[in-house]
């Protein structure tokens, strides 16, 4: 009996021992998972780690950072000894187009030379010698109401289409449209994308040859005329509305761009919004068109009109977002976090829990049943 009992006390010590050392073994193994699971094996291409993605290249910049566009001499630019408007590539431009070549300029013509032809007839009529007795008629009836009535006749005629090309030109943009910010400096312009990420670009006129020091970049004819050539272009994207919203961080100044019809001033503590829509790709320039300063005549413009897949990689190339995008992403990131959010439930949690409960529960039946 005493040695039967002996031998229960150490069967017992030994046991007690025993289960300590089996649950730290069960546990030993689990406490490393973590990093075997975030560690990745060296040949294991898909469970290493995402490089960050590079940005695009910049579509309108060949390999020397020059532009690839090259401007056409009399497209959007003055032309030499030209006495008409530029050609019009909007649809307010081309209404106004029309309505200027179209009905003011033959009205204004045939006022001129019937106001011409009366003087020439006046003066040769009542010439002291063929009219040595002059009229004292002081009042017509019939003259006086067709003086008047036919100039409002006139008026009304003209206010029809220049109503309504004036309503278009303050007409708000729709919600798809690509907004651009100008903002007049002295003497220079800066422009913001606020609706592809805040894209910011900062444009000066580029000088000549021999006003640049050495390796400095100078206006070449493939920038544009001189005076209107800039060192940065506006990129804008064609067939889409375009809101243009215009202010100023010193004195008044205005974006006039004579190829858009537009022409909005630019006023300290104020916006300006107009909208138009480019309808043919190419390189169009304007300038400053109200007395700023010293240099108000060193504020060109350049604008650079695109398809609108060249503009989404210009975007994506200056670090901006499409509009487009913006739900998209958005909706993407709550479904990233629910996928996520369960496997990482399932996973960490029970694996610490399923590997230790059976140590411990045969540590327990072990001593329980001894």
């Amino acid at each position: 009996m005493r040695m039967l009992g002996l031998t229960s006390i150490v069967l017992a010590a030994g046991l007690a021992l025993a289960a300590p050392g089996h649950a730290q073994n069960t546990t030993a193994p689990a406490a490393p998972a973590p990093t075997t699971a975030t560690t990745a094996p060296a040949g294991d291409p898909a469970a290493a780690p995402a490089a960050p993605a590079a940005k695009p290249a910049d579509p309108t910049l060949d390999a020397a950072g020059k532009p690839l566009l090259r401007a056409v001499a009399g497209v959007g630019q003055p032309t030499y000894e030209a006495i008409t408007l530029q050609p019009q590539v909007t649809p307010n431009g081309r209404e106004a187009h029309w309505f200027h070549n179209m009905i003011l300029l033959p009205l204004i013509t045939a006022i001129s030379l019937f106001v011409l032809a009366l003087l020439i007839y006046v003066i040769i009529r009542y010439r002291r010698a063929a009219n040595p007795t002059p009229s004292r008629t002081s009042h017509n009836v019939a003259i006086e109401i067709a003086w008047t009535l036919i100039p409002v006749l006139i008026l009304i005629a003209i206010a029809v289409p220049s109503i309504r090309l004036l309503a278009a030109q303050f007409k708000p943009a729709p919600k798809d449209a690509i907004t651009l910010k100008a903002i007049g400096n002295q003497w220079f312009w800066s422009y913001e994308y606020p609706d592809n990420g805040g894209i910011q670009l900062t444009a000066n006129m580029l000088k000549e040859a021999s006003q640049v020091g050495k390796g400095e970049r100078y206006r070449t004819d493939a920038d544009g005329p001189r005076l209107l050539a800039t060192d940065t272009r506006v990129v804008l994207p064609v067939g889409v509305p375009i809101r243009l919203i215009t202010t100023a961080t010193d004195v008044i100044h205005s974006w006039a761009m004579p190829a858009f019809w537009i022409k909005l001033d630019a006023v300290p503590g104020k916006l300006n919004e107009t909208s138009f829509i480019i309808e043919k790709p190419g390189l169009y320039f304007g300038q400053c068109s109200e007395l700023c300063g010293a240099r108000h005549a060193y504020m060109p413009i350049a604008v650079e009109a695109v398809s609108p897949e060249v503009f989404a990689q210009w975007v994506a190339s200056k670090g901006g977002t499409m509009p487009s995008a913006k739900p998209a992403a958005a909706a993407a990131a709550p479904a990233a976090a629910n996928e996520a959010a369960p496997a990482a439930t399932n996973t960490a949690e029970p694996a610490a829990t399923n590997e230790t409960a059976p140590a411990a529960n045969a540590a327990a039946g072990n001593t329980t049943g001894n």
